[in-house]
């Protein structure tokens, strides 16, 4: 029976500004997946969201990857991810979460799932809870021969510097750094770790805006980027508007209102996320542009709500196109440059 029971709640980090400096920490790659904790008791295998809730029957390859395992007994913590190409797809994994077993059987085939890897919570039976971080990762790196090719080992350092230039150049697969104090055990449920997220800007045009729920003031602008083909695709919104802002704000956006607004892909496609509210859009002639400060991209388009951060009378709306967007990278990529750095 293994010590770590399955309702154990991932540790976290809070975030800060900028990495921490001076000595006893390890930086790591924060990852862009779903958390997971993955469970090996005998024959028993078991994934476990940092929710709570069970993500067992939607990574059937996960679970027989661990079922393979050498090692009999243990519990370890990590990122499911999706490989598609040169890049991750977050798609994908949302795609998971599918109620058809068929599907998900079909899915886990064409597109299988990996499962990074950065802690170790017990192992032969024992509970390494209270394991300072050094003891646990020389844990996770004795188990992981014993796994599959379903699973990869995430890069550490110690140096600031390395942790400096991962932050600089991950793209979409990697949205920052995580630093862990090397003499720190591991606290579930807590933020007892510091995370460092890579963010960046990016110029767009608003092709369209929603009013407030029951009100006639803008609630949220809608973002476009032109794409090669010169469409402009929606890639996202971006809202904290401020009720101050909002009155001149409606009346600067309303003399703008005609038809198409984006002219590529359109908010309120098709999205198990959609809700009725999805197509109440007013479409925009593209002659704003403003800049957007954003984390994660995926399928071309911003997965957050964005912060606006400016407007931009100096840009030309033909000048804001999907080049700009971080390339996303695969953490095959990734881990590969990173042992070589």
């Amino acid at each position: 029976m293994l010590p770590i029971p399955l309702d154990t709640v991932p540790m976290e980090a809070r975030s800060v500004d900028q990495l921490p400096t001076g000595s006893g920490r390890q930086f790591e790659p924060k990852w862009d997946g779903f958390r997971c904790l993955a469970f090996r008791d005998g024959a028993s295998v078991a994934l476990q969201a940092k929710s709570g809730k069970s993500l067992s029957r939607y990574f059937p390859e996960i679970l027989a990857a661990l079922a393979a395992a050498e090692a009999d007994r243990f519990v370890l913590d990590g990122e499911l991810v999706i490989p598609a190409g040169a890049a991750l797809s977050f798609d994908a994994l949302e795609g998971r979460l599918h109620p058809a077993v068929s599907r998900i059987q079909k899915l886990s085939k064409e597109t299988p799932a990996l499962l990074i890897l950065f802690d170790c919570l017990a192992q032969d039976g024992h509970s390494l809870l209270a394991t300072p971080l050094t003891g646990r990762r020389a844990a996770l790196e004795a188990l992981f021969p014993a796994l599959g090719s379903s699973f990869r080992l995430t890069p550490q350092t110690s140096s600031l510097a390395t942790a400096q230039r991962w932050l600089a150049r991950a793209g979409g697969a990697m949205d920052g750094v995580v630093a862990k104090p090397l003499d720190g055990a591991y606290q579930p449920g807590l933020r007892a770790m510091l995370k460092v997220k890579n963010l960046r800007t990016a110029d767009c045009v608003v092709g369209g805006f929603r009013y407030q729920s029951n009100s006639r003031e803008v609630g949220s602008l809608l973002l476009g980027l032109y794409n090669p083909q010169g469409q402009l695709d929606h890639v996202g919104f971006t809202s904290g508007i401020s009720a101050a802002e909002r009155p001149a704000l409606t009346a600067r956006l309303e003399p703008l209102i005609a038809a198409p607004g984006f002219t590529g892909n359109t908010p309120g496609g098709p999205s198990r996320w959609s809700t009725e509210r999805s197509t109440e859009w007013q479409p925009l002639r593209p002659e704003l542009v403003a800049e957007v400060r954003y984390d994660h991209t995926t399928a071309g388009r911003f997965r957050h709500g964005t912060a606006l951060l400016r407007w931009r009378p100096d840009k030309s709306p033909a000048q804001c196109t999907t080049d700009q967007l971080a390339p996303t990278t695969n953490p095959n990529t990734l881990i590969d440059k990173t042992l070589r750095s």
